[in-house]
């Protein structure tokens, strides 16, 4: 199946100048949308992991399924103020100003291996934030998977020093 045929390219928002890549049509569609939870389990099932890290939002939607097949443990990274109990936070940039992701503090105990999923990376500081955070609880990021990959925003350069995996990539488009 050619997932990338599923999403739909919105030019010119959220402001001119951006090419929109909307998921959306991939998750309406069962087919498309199992077949994007099946690539990422078929990459992972052999692979030691002790949890799948969700980024909010988009990252939420295909990380759940995944930890759910995959039998193991599925932490939500929330925008500041969603995660109820006691959370670590980490900054990073934005195009204009700062934003901030949360964890809780036991969500990840010392040594687990985890895969941290997202729908897109583009220029990289949310999914660094991420890692920053699962590393400070003492967990291993053992792969960043995301459904697309936008290499013209140089977000794989924030995490070089991580293993990255992409169901697709919109490169120069």
């Amino acid at each position: 199946m050619d997932l990338k045929a599923t999403i739909r390219t919105l030019p010119n928002w959220p402001i001119e100048g951006v090419m929109f890549r909307d998921i959306t049509t991939l998750l309406q569609d069962p087919a498309a949308f199992k077949e994007a939870i099946n690539r990422f389990y078929d990459r992972y099932r052999t692979m030691k992991i002790d949890k799948i890290v969700g980024i909010d939002a988009r990252g939420l939607i295909f990380g759940a399924p995944l930890a759910y097949k995959l039998e193991v443990g599925f932490v939500p990274v929330r925008k500041k103020g969603k995660i109820p109990f006691r959370t670590i936070g980490a900054a990073y940039s934005l195009e204009y100003g700062e934003s901030m992701v949360e964890i809780h503090e036991d969500a990840i105990l010392k040594g687990e291996r985890v895969v941290v999923v997202d729908d897109l990376i583009a220029t990289g500081g949310t999914v660094k934030a991420t890692i920053d955070l699962v590393e400070k609880l003492g967990g291993e990021v053992v792969e960043c998977a995301f459904v697309i990959d936008l290499p013209d925003l140089k977000g794989r350069e924030k995490i070089r020093d991580y293993k990255m995996f992409a169901l697709m990539e919109f490169e120069g488009e």
